[in-house]
């Protein structure tokens, strides 16, 4: 699929923030960093981890070592597999009723750290793009950066609906709040699912069944209120929307909006390109 920024050329860049930026998978910013038309703020407490990312990214891109959360001492659950680690207690009781879940998660170590708050860090101000994937942290981290919330436009953000940790917040509380944030709940991207013991469909511990355990989830910018939105905004909305989301519906009722600010005809010349009748 071709890019929306063809629409738009060189005339701003989409700010990312990404909390719990690991390089275990490919972000889903990434198109938008390989042609130069992002810049990204992340944070990622593993030293080692966050050092990678900075050699890695260089600049614009800034990556910084920091537990982000309410600003208070906790305590981080060192685990067997790093991505697992979490400032919430894994949930061992839960986890070993289904497979390989609870081989994943062996604490091995307690570390008291202190967190911070987005809404103290200076440098996190106009925000597009909000990726977040801290183990069950979540829902605190939300209710300490809204400064960074107020200019976001689209967040993807891991959801639990089981106590994979102990005490954590479910799917529904996290679904609450963004959406008394001024956001709607848009997608879900994949499920994570596995099968209780001792079933394991084709011999693959892996495998997924019936029990929902976590997920992705997407929400985007309140489409019933785009006019609180400037142009430059708008632009970067569709512009996520298309390369980031695939949601090109979305896409287009932003587009449209754009085009009864400006005067512009991108709605329909979108329309036009998806559909294959102009060239």
């Amino acid at each position: 699929m071709w890019s929306l920024l063809e629409y738009f050329p060189d005339s701003f860049l989409i700010s990312v923030l990404d909390i719990g930026a690991s390089l275990g998978e490919r972000p889903p910013y990434q198109s938008l960093v390989d042609v130069g038309r992002a810049s990204v703020i992340g944070f990622e407490p593993n030293t080692e981890e966050c050092e990678r990312l900075n050699n890695m990214y260089g600049a614009p891109h800034r990556f910084f070592p920091h537990f982000i959360g309410d600003g208070q001492d906790g305590i981080f659950y060192e685990t067997n597999w790093m991505p697992t680690g979490s400032l919430f207690e894994p949930n061992t009781r839960l986890l070993e009723k289904f497979q390989n879940l609870a081989e994943w998660t062996t604490v091995v170590a307690k570390h008291p750290v202190k967190t911070m708050r987005l809404d103290d860090i200076a440098e996190i101000t106009d925000v597009d793009f909000f990726k977040i994937d801290v183990q069950g942290s979540e829902l605190s981290v939300f209710r300490n950066s809204l400064t960074a919330l107020a200019s976001t436009l689209v967040i993807q953000t891991e959801v639990e609906f089981v106590e994979v940790y102990i005490g954590q917040p479910m799917f529904a509380d996290v679904d609450l709040f963004l959406r008394n944030a001024g956001f709607q709940f848009h997608a879900f991207r994949g499920v994570g699912s596995r099968a209780f013991k001792p079933f394991a469909p084709n011999g693959d511990p892996n495998a997924a069944m019936s029990q929902v355990l976590w997920s992705d989830a997407l929400y985007v910018r309140d489409w019933m209120n785009l006019e609180s939105l400037n142009a430059t905004k708008l632009q970067k909305y569709a512009v996520l929307a298309h390369d980031v989301l695939e949601s090109y519906d979305l896409c287009h009722v932003i587009l449209s909006k754009l085009d009864q600010m400006t005067g512009g005809k991108l709605a329909k010349n979108y329309v036009a390109r998806l559909t294959g009748t102009t060239g």
